[in-house]
C-alpha cells in the first residue's frame, strides 16, 4: 500500500521512543534551527505550484531537488518509486497530492530510527562508547550528553580515551570542569583501553550512573578499528561483560554524503547501536539524516542544532520531517 496511508505503530516496546520531551523554554523551535535544509527542499513547493499535471519532467525535477538536499540515491529512489506506485494506483492524482505523499514517505523512512536512548539505571555504570572522526563534534557532544544526564539527576563520569590528540584530552577535561564531572585521563599516547578500563573501575567503585568514553577520532582501516574496539571490550569485560551498553557514532551533517560513508564504515567495523548527527543548524544538507536512515536503519539518538547543551535534542521523526518539509509553504 502506498505509504501516505501508513500509520505509526503503537506499543512497540520501550526501545521505541515512548519518551517525548516537550521543548524547553530556552529552546528555539526546530524549524528555526533547520531553516537552511528547509529552504533547500522548498524548491518542491515551486515545482508543484507551477505544474498542472504530474509528468516525467516534474518527477525528474523532484528527484534533482531531493538529491541536491543530500538525501542520497537510495532514499531518493525509494521516494520516487513509492510516488510512482501511488500515481499508478490512483492515490496521487494531481500535483497537490505530491507533497503530502513525499512527506509521508520521508516519515516512514526515518520513523524506525526514532529510538530514545534510555539509560538503564540497573546497569551501573551505563557505558556509552563514542566513536567518530576528528572535527565532527564528538567531544562537544560528550560534554552536552554529560550535561543532559546531570540535569536528569544522574551521576556522570568521562573517560578521555582519545589519547591520540592532546587537544582532545584537554577539551574533555574542560567539559568536565564546566559540568563538575570527574574525568579519567592519562597523557598523550597512552593506551586508550587502559584509560577506559581505569575509568570503568573508578565509576564502578563510586557507583556512577553513566560513564561516557571518548575514543580516537581518526578513521582507521576496518581491521584496525575492530582490533582497537575489541581490546576496549575485552578490558571492560573484566569488570562488566555487558559493557559498552551503547556504541554511538557522531557525524557532521555538513559533510553530506561523507557522513553516510563514515556511518557505513564505522558500522561495518564496530557494530554501532546509535548515531548522533551534529551541526544541522549550519547546513542545507540535513537530508543526510534520511540517507543514513534508509541505508543503515541504525537508531538516531540525538541531533545537534546549536552550540548550547540544550541544542543536543533527542531525535523525533515527526518533528524533524515537519521542520524540513512542512505540508504547506507557510
Amino acid at each position: 500500500m502506498f505509504s501516505i496511508f501508513r500509520r505509526k505503530k503503537a506499543g512497540t516496546g520501550v526501545e521505541q521512543t515512548t519518551v517525548r520531551e516537550k521543548p524547553r523554554d530556552d529552546q528555539d523551535p526546530l524549524e528555526a534551527r533547520l531553516a537552511r535544509t528547509r529552504s533547500h527542499l522548498a524548491g518542491l513547493f515551486g515545482l508543484i505550484g507551477s505544474s498542472t499535471t504530474i509528468d516525467d519532467a516534474l518527477l525528474e525535477d523532484i528527484e534533482t531537488t531531493l538529491l541536491t538536499a543530500d538525501l542520497g540515491v537510495a532514499a531518493t529512489t525509494r521516494i520516487l518509486d513509492q510516488l510512482s506506485q501511488g500515481i499508478r494506483a490512483g492515490l496521487v492524482k494531481t500535483p497537490a497530492d505530491v507533497l503530502p505523499a513525499v512527506q509521508a514517505e520521508l516519515y516512514a523512512m526515518i520513523e524506525p530510527c526514532e529510538q530514545f536512548l534510555a539509560v538503564e539505571t540497573t546497569k551501573k555504570p551505563f557505558v556509552i562508547l563514542m566513536v567518530g572522526v576528528n572535527g565532527v563534534g564528538k567531544t562537544t557532544t560528550i560534554g552536552k550528553l554529560a550535561r543532559r544526564y546531570l540535569d536528569d539527576g544522574l551521576t556522570v563520569m568521562l573517560a578521555a580515551g582519545d589519547t591520540f590528540r592532546a587537544a582532545a584530552v584537554e577539551q574533555l577535561r574542560t567539559w568536565g570542569e564546566r559540568n563538575n564531572v570527574p574525568v579519567v585521563s592519562q597523557g598523550q599516547g597512552a593506551d586508550s583501553a587502559a584509560v577506559i578500563f581505569d575509568a570503568l573501575q573508578s565509576a564502578k567503585a563510586r557507583n556512577i550512573d553513566v560513564l561516557i568514553a571518548d575514543t580516537a577520532g581518526r578513521l582507521h582501516t576496518q581491521s584496525h578499528l575492530m582490533a582497537e574496539l575489541g581490546k576496549i571490550r575485552r578490558v571492560m569485560a573484566k569488570i562488566d561483560p555487558e559493557a559498552p551498553h551503547e556504541v554511538m557514532l557522531v557525524v557532521d551533517a555538513g559533510t553530506g554524503q561523507n557522513a553516510l560513508v563514515q556511518a557505513r564504515q564505522f558500522n561495518q567495523a564496530v557494530d554501532l547501536t546509535g548515531i548522533t548527527v551534529t551541526k544541522l543548524d549550519g547546513t542545507a544538507r540535513g537530508g543526510i539524516v534520511f540517507a543514513i536512515a534508509e541505508e543503515l536503519s541504525i537508531p538516531i539518538r540525538f541531533i545537534g542544532v546549536g552550540e548550547r547543551a540544550v541544542d543536543l535534542r533527542p531525535f523525533d521523526a515527526g518533528t524533524f520531517v515537519h521542520a524540513v518539509l512542512p505540508v504547506s509553504a507557510g
